[in-house]
């Protein structure tokens, strides 16, 4: 064990910078990008470009990621959730995380910058600063709507991975920018439900500790219903078929009875069900997409 190792006494100090990176995030962020990248691409998959434009919009990720902690380390030590986080609990200092934070983006512009376009550069580094200075700075403090508006910079991968293909910002990509952003709400505002009272204690403004549990359960429904009928959107504009739409209706069936069974309030772990059940949800319906994709293709 190294000295470092010694006095964190926990783990390796490359361990606490893995988990400034929100390695789990940045795996879903990167997945949809990886589909956006497929998706415009109508014949063979270019590797290089491919490779090169996942590792830049990663780092760019996790860099956000990063800065998350930094300006949330207050706040996550008031809160159970997060109070072990490395920044709360002193494994990482505040300006080593931030020149972390520094070299991924740096990082990450190099390579988009370089083997990708500066289009896909440009927007990945929009959303960084999005979600790190505009949502975590801001918004997230400011009113109950900041997943909404913030939700914005998180729906970006697919789009950063059709840029990285096209060079050019079409429809098609935008649509899958709309399923993200109808998802994000949902998604988030089931884990608020479970945390009210912590957010509460650390005075951020989320829809359940300004309007209650009880309105945002019925928002939570709404942006259901709503992320429905948007997940049917590729299918209208003929750029999905049948093995999407299928998966789909399921998977949008699946997660709107979830959220009226939220909406009912019988279950007290069922805003967690409804938080997990949403990540499946977006990695299914992607993988649809996926799919329907390449056996198009082979047909």
């Amino acid at each position: 064990m190294n000295d470092h190792s010694a006095v964190l006494g926990e783990s390796p100090l490359w361990r606490e910078y893995l988990e400034l990176t929100k390695p789990r995030v940045v795996t879903v962020l990167a997945f949809t990008a990886l589909v956006g990248v497929c998706l415009a691409s109508p014949g063979a998959l270019p590797l290089d470009t491919a490779a090169f434009a996942l590792l830049g919009i990663s780092l760019a990720a996790a860099a956000g990621g990063a800065v998350n902690h930094v300006v949330d380390r207050r706040v996550d030590a008031l809160m159970p959730r997060t109070r072990q986080r490395p920044l709360p609990q002193g494994r990482v200092t505040s300006g080593a995380a931030l020149a972390f934070a520094a070299g991924l983006g740096a990082l990450a512009t190099l390579l988009l910058g370089t083997f990708v376009n500066w289009l896909t550069t440009a927007l990945t580094l929009a959303s960084m600063v999005g979600y790190s200075v505009v949502y975590t700075m801001y918004l997230k403090r400011a009113t109950p709507q900041n997943i909404v508006i913030g939700g914005a910079a998180g729906a970006m991968p697919p789009v950063l991975g059709w840029t990285a293909v096209t060079g050019t910002l079409d429809g098609e990509a935008w649509l899958l920018f709309l399923i993200i952003f109808a998802w994000t709400p949902p998604h988030f505002w089931a884990l608020a439900i479970e945390r009210r009272d912590e957010y509460a204690r650390a005075e951020i403004p989320m829809l359940p500790v300004t309007h209650g549990i009880p309105f945002t359960r019925l928002q939570i429904l709404l942006y259901t219903v709503m992320l429905f009928g948007v997940s049917l959107l590729p299918f209208v504009a003929r750029m999905s078929g049948g093995v999407y739409l299928a998966g789909a209706v399921i998977l949008g069936g699946a997660f709107l009875y979830q959220a009226v069974m939220l909406y009912l309030g019988r279950e007290r772990e069922r805003p967690m069900k409804v938080f997990g059940f949403s990540i499946y949800y977006l990695l299914g319906l992607f993988a649809f997409l996926l799919a329907d994709h390449y056996l198009a293709m082979a047909g």
